[in-house]
């Protein structure tokens, strides 16, 4: 089961901090990944984060601005948005799969109920 937080109404220019706490069983061969749909859109790929090495895949339109991290201890990944612009506005999802890392949302079976996250201009 994935839980995410931290959502919120910020502005242009602004950070944020996603987090995505995964319970019950893990393993460390698997993948997490934040995906983001906005109104109207399709779910996109907003990067991905291999649990076990912290390899990471990152979305061009995010690259440079967005940093996946996560506390194994803890059993938590993050999100660390920086530079949010408006068209970053979407219903942010974290999921998770068991294997290598992956950027189609049909390749993930396991879905967080979502967090909006709304940038003003």
């Amino acid at each position: 089961q994935l839980q995410a937080s931290g959502g919120g109404l910020v502005q242009a220019g602004d950070s944020l901090r996603l987090s995505c706490i995964a319970s019950g069983r893990t393993s460390t061969s698997y993948a997490m990944g934040w995906f983001r749909q906005a109104p109207g859109k399709e779910r996109e790929f907003v990067g991905t984060i291999l649990w076990s090495t912290a390899m990471t895949i990152y979305a061009d339109s995010v690259k440079g601005r967005f940093t996946i991290s996560r506390e194994i201890a803890k059993n938590t990944l993050f999100l660390q948005m920086n530079s949010l612009k408006p068209e970053d506005t979407a219903v942010y999802y974290c999921a998770a799969r068991v294997g290598l890392l992956a950027t189609l949302p049909d390749n993930y079976n396991s879905w967080g109920q979502g967090t909006q996250v709304t940038v003003s201009s």
